[in-house]
């Protein structure tokens, strides 16, 4: 599942085969995706109402995600949450823009080309209301990726605090980043090797057979190709 499609791109790394969704109110189609991937023309919150995306996945779970829409922290706080709802205990959740420039491309008003907005706090959230929560921030250019592993389908933390969250987080100063940013953001070095170690052991559903499906390195090299794709097409 793919919040923030554009063009297209990193959606164009599902394998044939693979039951794919794509939200964007404005997408702007210009690559070739699998005829399998189904797009949605509205935003993810307006998706996750009118759908019910375990009948459109089949009645499977959401292995991989990422989330990259709405450059404004509560906005992916609630994709986060919406996402988590639907996945198992090994799927893959990443977050494009967690790792901020500076203050002025992590506003939440837009003044920049690039522009990052204030999604690095959903990080500093996620550490304080859901420390069973395992996550990384790879350190690629230009605005970090995070990977969100661990995941609680059954979960409601985030969702019974929304309102607190949002008022806490909402007006929080770029300054607090100031104490030691890497740290706080949990920052991972870009390093293949490592980054691995942080992705399920069979990045595939076991029981695909099919012909389409790679073996077990053709999984590791197509995962690392995600990795660095997504890390560089974010809007």
């Amino acid at each position: 599942m793919e919040i923030g499609v554009f063009e297209g791109e990193s959606l164009t790394l599902a394998l044939p085969g693979t039951r794919a969704i794509g939200i964007d109110p404005g997408h702007q189609l210009a690559h070739q995706v699998t005829a399998t991937a189904r797009l949605y023309r509205e935003t993810s919150d307006d998706f996750f109402v009118k759908h019910n995306v375990r009948k459109v996945l089949g009645g499977l779970p959401v292995d991989l995600a990422f989330i990259d829409g709405m450059h404004l922290f509560e906005f992916a706080l609630r994709d986060f949450m919406n996402i988590e709802a639907l996945t198992s205990e090994n799927s893959t959740v990443m977050v494009h823009d967690c790792l901020p420039i500076d203050e002025t491309t992590a506003a939440r008003d837009r003044t920049t080309n690039k522009w990052s907005g204030d999604i690095w706090k959903l990080i500093l959230c996620l550490k304080e209301y859901r420390p069973d929560l395992r996550i990384s921030v790879v350190d690629v250019r230009p605005t970090g990726l995070a990977m969100i592993r661990g995941l609680d389908a059954t979960s409601t933390v985030l969702a019974d605090r929304y309102e607190e969250i949002c008022a806490k987080y909402v007006p929080m100063p770029f300054s607090v980043l100031d104490a030691d940013r890497d740290r706080m953001l949990n920052v991972f070095p870009d390093d293949w090797p490592q980054i691995r170690s942080l992705l399920p052991a069979e990045p595939f559903r076991s029981e695909s057979s099919s012909a389409s499906a790679p073996g077990r390195r053709g999984a590791a090299a197509l995962s690392k190709r995600v990795m660095r794709r997504l890390a560089r097409v974010g809007r």
